[in-house]
């Protein structure tokens, strides 16, 4: 007889996974007062004139329901840009959705193109997002480890991982938490094991502004061998620190973007017009912005790790993102969940533990991520705070 399901009972799908370690981290450090290098986003407010634009928006509108794929104005912008930055043709009128946040148009692709049993390779460390959205889409989640340290592909492995229900592999590239920049070699390795198996390559690029010394951020749709088996989603939020705005977009050729598109539409249908019209402003502002950026968030990264390391901490720089890792393995706390409880109790600085980005939490128990998408003084506070910690 089948077990009768309790009134606000959570779906089975979703009941493994409980609370974020992000909403579960920033309660605590709002609790003490801590400085929060936890969760991910700015404490710093998004360009002047990119407000200003969506103030006067909101006044004489677009305020009502616009185009669920987005309105012309954004979607072309977005075109413009792969070709811009990328050297990519993309069709705004059939090759893009804006979606609300990258978080959205993930699981609008997930949610279109899986089918119950369909098997999703993830990469470790991932994204928390991923694995309860797979779930949730009724797929099967294959987890397949980077290289410890390298966070290199491990080809082997993930030849092995591929068989013919692999229904599509998804890349967080750059990499949170540990700020990988994947190189081109591994991404046409993976688009030849695509290619193989007749799968689906999601790349989730929201920190595609952020790669450091001189990297270079390669796009899924640039990748020759994912020609037309591949989606890429992106975001607003990270680049232009309007994390709250919630304007993210998935890229894919026309098959694909019609399977996001039908699951979009019942999931959010639209995001606020006058929010995309000013983003649409954003993303048209010249290459000076973009350097300065990408200027900001070096002196930032450096700032955090430089304190770090001189504190006797082991710290990875991150190739991009805006999260570094320091490695407490030589420290005496149990894992880093303990380690970064202390921290935020007793020293007043919030950091993730990192295990909670593997499957096996054992293998990134070692880890603790910090972010540096923080004003300069409220670095320093954290940095002041943390040459207190006894080592």
């Amino acid at each position: 007889m089948k077990r009768q399901q309790q009134p606000g009972e959570v779906c089975r799908a979703l009941s493994p996974f409980g609370t974020s370690i992000f909403t579960e981290m920033t309660a605590l450090a709002n609790g003490v007062g801590a400085v929060n290098l936890s969760q991910g986003f700015p404490d710093f407010e998004g360009p002047e004139n990119v407000r200003r634009f969506a103030a006067e928006a909101i006044l004489h509108g677009p305020n009502q329901y616009v185009h669920s794929a987005g309105t012309p104005n954004l979607r072309r912008a977005i075109a413009d840009k792969m070709q811009r930055f990328y050297n990519v043709e993309v069709d705004p009128e059939t090759e893009v959705t804006v979606t609300s946040g990258a978080s959205e148009g993930l699981a609008a692709t997930l949610l279109g193109l899986l089918n119950p049993g369909d098997e999703v390779i993830l990469f470790d460390p991932c994204y928390d997002l991923y694995p309860p959205v797979v779930a949730r889409a009724a797929g099967v989640a294959i987890h397949v480890p980077l290289a410890t340290g390298s966070y290199a592909v491990d080809r082997e492995a993930l030849g092995r991982a591929f068989n013919p229900n692999t229904r599509a592999i998804v890349i967080n590239n750059p990499l949170n938490p540990c700020g990988k920049v994947f190189s081109a070699e591994e991404l046409e390795f993976i688009g030849e094991l695509c290619q193989k198996y007749n799968a689906i390559a999601i790349g989730d690029e929201v920190y595609e502004h952020l790669a450091y010394d001189g990297r270079e951020h390669v796009t899924l749709l640039s990748v020759p061998a994912l020609a037309g088996r591949s989606v890429v989603v992106s975001s607003t939020a990270k680049t232009f620190s309007m994390t709250g705005w919630k304007i993210g977009y998935a890229i894919a050729a026309p098959p694909l973007s019609e399977a996001v598109r039908m699951s979009h539409q019942f999931l959010t249908f639209c995001t606020p017009g006058a929010l995309q019209e000013a983003m649409a402003q954003a993303i048209q502002m010249d290459d000076s912005y973009y350097r300065q950026f990408l200027l900001d968030y070096t002196s930032k990264r450096d700032k955090l790790c430089d304190a770090l390391d001189k504190m006797g901490f082991d710290v990875a720089l991150p190739e991009g993102t805006y999260y570094a890792n320091v490695d407490i393995s030589r420290l005496d706390f149990e894992d880093d969940y303990a380690f970064c409880k202390h921290l935020t109790l007793e020293v007043g600085v919030a950091a993730i533990p990192s295990s909670f980005f593997w499957k096996d939490r054992l293998h990134g128990r070692h880890l603790a991520r910090f972010c540096f998408c923080k004003t300069d003084a409220v670095l320093d506070q954290a940095i002041d705070r943390l040459r207190r910690f006894e080592k």
